[in-house]
Order: C-alpha cells, then sequence, then structure tokens
C-alpha cells in the first residue's frame, strides 16, 4: 500500500540510500547508539525471559531432586509434555500484547511483561508441589510471549535499515547466549549436594531463582530507552519522534537523511490514518470502545486484504518451518536425546548438551555481522537443507543402531551422531534462529504492524505447544524417525523460502511495494493517496529545490487535516 516503483517516493528512498550507512560490523559502529540500545532489550528481554527459562528447564527436568519432588507430573511422558509445553500458552501473551503495544507504547509494554515474568518466576522457585510449577510456567508463558514479539519489534522500528536485520538478529544472539549460560549453570548446580539421593533441592531452585536478577535489571533500565519514533508519529507526537531520530543516529535533528527518515514515517502515518478514517468514520473519537474496534477490524484486516493476507501467510508459515527444524524439541530434550544416541550418565549428557549452546552462540554471531550485506533468502535456505541432512543423517545412524548404544564398540556411533546434531544447532544458530524474526517483525505496514507481528509470534508459541506435547511419545515410539521427520519438514522449510520476496536493505515503509499487489485498482489508489502525501511534505524532487522542501517539510502545519482529507480522497 505505499506507492509503486517510480512514484513519489522513489526519489527519497534513493537519496535516503544514498545518504545511509554500510551493512556489517561498520555499519553497527556508525550506529553505535542504536546498537546498544538494541543490546540491552535484546540480552534484557530476550536472554532472560525466553532461553534461559528453556534451557534452565531442559536440564532441570532430568535432576534426581526435582524428579523427586514432582515425580507425580514426570513419571508419566504426557504430563511430563504438558509441564514443558504450558510455558507455550505464550502465544496468548504476543496476541494481547499486539494491542498493548500501540495502546501502552513498546517500551511500557515490555516493562508490564518484566513485571508479569518475575511474579511467574517467583511461583516457580517456591513450588512445593507440580501444580506451581505449572500455574508460575503459565504466567512467565504470558511474559515470554509478550517480550517475543515486543522485543523484535521495538529493534526494527529503531533500526535504520542498513543495519536492521542485525539489530533484530541480536534477540536470536540473546536467545544462544541465554541457552549456553543456562545449560551451564545447570552443569554446575547440579552437584550441590550430590547428584542422586543426596542431591539439594537447591540444584533446581537456584538456577530457576537467577533469572529474577536480571529481569530487575531490564525492569529499571527500560525507563532509560526511548520510545519507537514510529509509535511517537503515530501518537502525533512529532517532534519527541525526531528528537529520537537524532540522538539515535547521532546526528543533528535538520540533518537530510534524520529529515528524510523522519519525512517518510511520517508519510505512511498519515496515509494510514486517512485510510482508517475513511474506513471506519465511526471510531475516531480515541476512546478505549473506538480503539477496540480500530484493533479488532485491523485484526480482520489481515485476513481480508490480499496484500495483507500474503504477509500473514509469509510470517505464520515462516515460523511455521523454523519450529518444525526440531530446533526447540531438541534444546528441551537434549540430555534424554543424547542418552538415547548412547551417552550414558548425567554428567555426559549434560555436557554434550552444554555444547549446543556454545556452537549455537557462536554460529549466530556472522547472522548478526552479515545478514543485511548477504540477505534473508540465501542465510534461510542454506541453513534449512543443512539442517535436514543433519537430521537424515542421525536418523540413518540412530536406526543401525538404537538397540545396541550400550554396546562399548559402538560408542563411536553415538558420538559422530552427536557431532551431528551439533552442527545442526550450528546452522540453525546462523540461519533460521535469527532471520525468520528478522522477517516476521519487518514485513508490515505501521497500522497493522503491531498487530501483524503478535500474529506471526503466536503462531510460533502454537506451534511449540503441540511440538512439546508430542516429542516425549514420538521419542518413545518414532525413535529414530523423530529425526526423518524433522528432516523432512526442515527441507521443505527451505524450499518455501524460495517462494518469498527478499527484504533486505528496504525501509519499513517500503515492504508495501514488495508485498503490493501492482496493477490491481486499490493499489493504484493507494499508490496515488500515497504520492499526494509524499508532494505534501516535499519528499519530491521538484527541480532544483532543496531536499526535502523546507516550505512542506516536517513542520508545515499551514493546511488543517480536514482540508487535506478532502482534497486528496
Amino acid at each position: 500500500m505505499a506507492p509503486i516503483a517510480g512514484g513519489a517516493g522513489a526519489y527519497a528512498a534513493e537519496r535516503r540510500k544514498a545518504l545511509g550507512g554500510k551493512s556489517g560490523i561498520a555499519g553497527l559502529i556508525q550506529n553505535k547508539r542504536v546498537f546498544g540500545l538494541t543490546v540491552f532489550a535484546s540480552m534484557g528481554g530476550l536472554y532472560v525471559h525466553i532461553c534461559y527459562n528453556q534451557g534452565v528447564f531442559s536440564s532441570v527436568i532430568p535432576m534426581w531432586s526435582f524428579h523427586d519432588r514432582m515425580s507425580s507430573a514426570l513419571d508419566d511422558a504426557g504430563k511430563k509434555g504438558w509441564m514443558v509445553a504450558i510455558l507455550e500458552c505464550a502465544w496468548l501473551g504476543t496476541l494481547v500484547t499486539g494491542y498493548l503495544a500501540d495502546k501502552l507504547s513498546r517500551r511500557y509494554t515490555i516493562f508490564l511483561a518484566v513485571i508479569v515474568f518475575i511474579i511467574g518466576a517467583i511461583v516457580q522457585v517456591t513450588a512445593q508441589a507440580p501444580d506451581a510449577i505449572y500455574g508460575g510456567r503459565f504466567v512467565v508463558g504470558l511474559a515470554i510471549g509478550s517480550l517475543s514479539m515486543i522485543v523484535p519489534l521495538y529493534n526494527a522500528e529503531l533500526a535504520p535499515p542498513e543495519v536492521r536485520g542485525s539489530l533484530v538478529a541480536l534477540q536470536q544472539l540473546a536467545i544462544t547466549f541465554g541457552i549456553l549460560v543456562s545449560f551451564w549453570i545447570d552443569y554446575g548446580t547440579n552437584y550441590i549436594g550430590g547428584t542422586k539421593e543426596t542431591q539439594s533441592e537447591a540444584a533446581w531452585r537456584l538456577p530457576l531463582a537467577l533469572q529474577i536478577v536480571p529481569a530487575l535489571i531490564l525492569g529499571a533500565g527500560t525507563f532509560f530507552l526511548p520510545f519507537s519514533p514510529r509509535w511517537l508519529v503515530n501518537q502525533g507526537r512529532e517532534e519527541e519522534a525526531l528528537e529520537v531520530l537524532s540522538r539515535t543516529r547521532d546526528l543533528p535533528p535538520d540533518a537530510e537523511l534524520i529529515q528524510i527518515e523522519f519525512l517518510e514515517i511520517k508519510a505512511q502515518y498519515l496515509f494510514e490514518k486517512e485510510i482508517s478514517e475513511l474506513k471506519y468514520p465511526q471510531w475516531q473519537d480515541g476512546s478505549f470502545s473506538s480503539d477496540f474496534q480500530i484493533g479488532l477490524h485491523s485484526y480482520i484486516s489481515l485476513l481480508k486484504i490480499p496484500t495483507l493476507r500474503k504477509r500473514v501467510a509469509v510470517a505464520t508459515i515462516t515460523m511455521f518451518f523454523q519450529q518444525f527444524t526440531g530446533i526447540n524439541a531438541i534444546l528441551y530434550y537434549a540430555p534424554t536425546i543424547f542418552q538415547n544416541l548412547g551417552l550414558t550418565g548425567d554428567t555426559v549428557s549434560l555436557l554434550a548438551t552444554g555444547v549446543v549452546g556454545i556452537v549455537m552462540f557462536l554460529a549466530t554471531i556472522p547472522a548478526v555481522l552479515w545478514v543485511d550485506k548477504v540477505g534473508r533468502k540465501p542465510v534461510l535456505i542454506s541453513g534449512a537443507f543443512i539442517m535436514a541432512a543433519c537430521h537424515f543423517i542421525v536418523g540413518i545412524i540412530s536406526s543401525q543402531f538404537q538397540d545396541s548404544w550400550p554396546e562399548y564398540p559402538l560408542i563411536g556411533a553415538g558420538w559422530a551422531a552427536c557431532v551431528f546434531v551439533w552442527i545442526f544447532s550450528i546452522a540453525f544458530g546462523y540461519s533460521w534462529g535469527p532471520c525468520a524474526w528478522i522477517i516476521v517483525s519487518e514485513i508490515w505496514p505501521l497500522s497493522v504492524r503491531a498487530k501483524g507481528v503478535s500474529i506471526g509470534a503466536s503462531s510460533n508459541w502454537v506451534r511449540l505447544t503441540f511440538l512439546f506435547l508430542v516429542t516425549p511419545p514420538m521419542m518413545e515410539s518414532l525413535r529414530y524417525g523423530t529425526f526423518i521427520f524433522f528432516g523432512i519438514f526442515s527441507f521443505l522449510g527451505g524450499v518455501f523460502i524460495f517462494l518469498i520476496p527478499e527484504t533486505s536493505n528496504l525501509t519499513l515503509e517500503e515492504m508495501d511495494t514488495v508485498f503490493g499487489s501492482e496493477g490491481s485498482s486499490m493499489a493504484k489508489e493507494d499508490a496515488e493517496r500515497q504520492d499526494a502525501i509524499y508532494h505534501r511534505l516535499g519528499l519530491v524532487k521538484n527541480g532544483d529545490t532543496e531536499y526535502p522542501s523546507e516550505k512542506n517539510g516536517a513542520t508545515d502545519e499551514k493546511v488543517s487535516h480536514s482540508a487535506e482529507h478532502t482534497e486528496h480522497t
């Protein structure tokens, strides 16, 4: 719903790209302030709340003292699956956050999620029976779901286009760092009081409690994060938005690059506002009821409007294949999987699990540095095919030796399978881990961006719930077939990526062009409306006129909105 190629916004886009910085390491250094802000949001939010919790719990489950305390819920594979899967009710948190992110702001929504998380974490730490674990993980899941969509959304809206992929990919780096830390914390606390009957309950209560410390830091630090400039424009707080852009880009407010980026954001906002006034004239009083009605119809529009429906499909299918690579099943049940591969003893399996965290963290670093240079599609396709090959190889090895793992001469086969699980983790770390979230966070127009990201994120958690419920029974019944199952879906994920457009190095406002339906009457009308707005704001090249035009710049308020609306509709 942005201007089609060659429209009034084309020159603005070309000029901004010419003035913009570099990608990769040079781009991150150039945008050091944005880099620092997004590192804090990612490391605080995603490391603590998503995968520190996931990584800790995967290694807590096999601990003797935890099993002794919660045996009634762990002796049955189905109940064990529910204990893990109940966290994935996070999908409910993501859907609610779509509304909260627009109403409260991205920043305050992060703070609210932190409070909810701390409450759930305390319930888990003090649990005396399985019911408290179920309840605590449900509450934590709500916070995790909220943070899983709000942090990449915030990072995407704060980032310049040339390093947006890198900054959004920081969330995956944070996730892998959380996995890395959690596995080795569990490995250390596993020895508190011993590893069997003498093991202290501090072995599992301590790592669960440690989550609360960085959560408190994130909550306090939230008040020092700037508001999203795009959210500020959407709220009519344009001076603040310009100030945030200026400060985070380390350029004066009147710098040409800042003016262009600000006016592009404002143009998109005006476009969406005029469309909203045309479609929902009865709900424009700013009340809760009106906001709710518009929000509800925004969700409906995601399924009714073809160009938005296409993005819903891209987001949900991308997240579908991300989870059906089997990554979270492996992370949660890694100790069990490595024991099934013949690596006997809790210590050996925990060590093997810890290596998964190391290799995945290291593999994610190149994605942060170079994903904007290489592009989303090559990274995703190569990662999918490598993961599929690893699954198939592990499945073949397991099919030959799964009934003979206890025999010492075959221990080499177990380690060979273990190595390919590590290679799989490397492939996921540089590809589908970061890039799936990048795509989901960047493909939406401003008016439905929070809601679109929430749908993509919630679909991720819904599928996780299913996978965590079925994985234990699958490992018991299918055995090596579990790897073949995930290998097939990894391969199909790579095939799917061939069908979607490349989104690297485009502004969030340009996404409408690559996902639009050029040639339709709707696209033509939308392009004409957006062109009129670009002319009104001065985002066009008018002979030798200074660019962007000062006469029609960001501070021009001479024309009333009602007059503008009449003229351009």
